[in-house]
């Protein structure tokens, strides 16, 4: 057996190490350790009814659970399959030596638990967080231990501590914790005395062993499993023979009709709220399933707003570069008609500026080429001797310096109108 520590990541990945799953089944271990610190997480080996033996993960500890206003804590261990979550865990109450199973419809005599839950698992929606909350609603309603007798207790052989999980509670029917005891009360199995903070002894009926038709007993101990079909889990029968109640009428210690009539009653009135969790919960999957289309659609419709917004940016924006096409179009129309008609073209006013140091930036760019020009031909004229060298190097000198000016005016111009250099 290899326990850890609630969050022992290391040994959680390693005991998890041949699971199908490991990483779903790890999220969904955490969230239960972060929420119940009373539960720890082991690997131990688990025994199936074909006899065969596997190392399972399983979850080991104390769920609280109120009962009438007084919180208790109820021993439970979780099974996990290698398949988790495609199979639904098992689960069973490990009670204590001075405690004892009371079997109902949701535990068996060996402490099996059966709920509809696991009974309706679905890997992609199920986890073990809503079991154990189920789990803890239900136990709220009906306890599925109950504190031995005294007489029991000491003439009991088991080798492990009595630890008191529970409230014990006398026949005055007052509570009281046990001194030194830092755990919580649990249920005494006396005597039905009609009081508010006694639980009667279980009384099985007909319809409270087989709550569900169609399904058949289930009779393993405590460590046989199914060896295939995990996610169908019956619910349990109780055989056991109808009890007697103390305190009857004449003392005879027989069931009347009245016991007959109140235990059909509480039946019925279990299998009434069963039906209305079931409804309750399916209703609240069908409203979540809504409310998330809900989001999705709002998110849909705040992406096409957007979209839209967009579409109408461009389409003002083409308007616009349209109209500026159309006043261009015009305008080179207007100067081909001037061109085909031959009039006479002032070259002066073919380009004009809008601004005086434009246009000094352009008179010194044309004086500047026309320097360029005249350095080239003086080149052309040493090059046929028609010019000396002397006449050519004074010329060129005189050119060079009046080109370095302009550059610089032009220079110093683009600079004030902020162009690019």
């Amino acid at each position: 057996m290899v326990k850890m520590t609630p969050l022992d990541e290391g040994k959680m990945r390693q005991g998890l190490s041949k699971y199908q799953n490991p990483d779903i089944t790890r999220k969904h271990v955490i969230s239960v350790l972060n929420l119940y610190r009373n539960l720890q997480c082991e690997v131990d080996s688990f025994i199936f009814n074909d006899g065969s033996c596997k190392e399972l993960f399983n979850l080991q500890g104390t769920i609280p659970v109120s009962y009438k206003g007084t919180c208790y804590n109820i021993p439970v261990c979780i099974w996990l399959m290698d398949t988790h979550p495609n199979n639904a865990p098992m689960c069973y109450v490990k009670p204590t030596a001075d405690m004892k199973i009371k079997i109902s419809m949701f535990v068996d005599h060996n402490g099996k638990i059966y709920l509809p839950y696991l009974h309706d698992w679905l890997p992609h929606s199920s986890d073990l967080l809503s079991l154990i909350q189920i789990m803890i609603v239900t136990f709220g309603e009906q306890p599925p231990v109950y504190a031995k007798q005294r007489q029991d207790t000491q003439s009991s052989s088991t080798p492990y501590p009595v630890q008191p999980f529970m409230h014990v509670l006398g026949n005055t029917g007052s509570g009281s914790r046990i001194p030194g005891s830092n755990f919580p009360p649990y249920l005494q199995n006396s005597q039905y005395t009609g009081k508010s903070n006694v639980y009667p002894p279980y009384m099985p009926t007909a319809s409270s062993r087989f709550p569900y038709q169609g399904y058949g007993s289930y009779g393993g101990t405590a460590s046989n499993y199914p060896t295939q079909g995990y996610s169908s889990f019956p619910y349990p029968s109780t055989t056991q023979p109808s009890p007697t109640i103390p305190g009857t009428a004449g003392g005879s210690g027989t069931i009347t009709e009245e016991h007959i009539r109140a235990s059909l009653l509480s039946a019925v009135e279990d299998k009434l709220r069963r039906r209305l969790k079931e409804q309750f919960s399916q209703l609240l999957a069908e409203l979540e399933t809504l409310r998330r289309t809900q989001q999705e659609l709002t998110s849909g419709s705040d992406h096409l707003n957007i979209l839209f917004d967009k579409l109408k940016r461009e389409k003002a924006e083409l308007e616009k570069n349209i109209n500026i096409l159309q006043d261009k179009e015009a305008e080179l129309e207007k100067e081909i008609s001037k061109l085909s008609d031959n009039q006479s073209i002032d070259v002066d006013e073919a380009v004009t500026t809008i601004a005086p140091l434009y246009k000094q930036m352009l008179n010194a760019f044309a004086e500047e080429a026309a320097t360029e020009d005249a350095i080239y031909y003086l080149g052309e004229g040493l090059r046929c001797g028609i010019i000396d060298l002397d006449a050519f190097l004074k010329q060129v000198r005189q050119l060079s310096r009046r080109q370095f000016m302009l550059r610089a005016l032009m220079q110093r111009c683009r600079q004030k109108a902020g162009l690019a250099g």
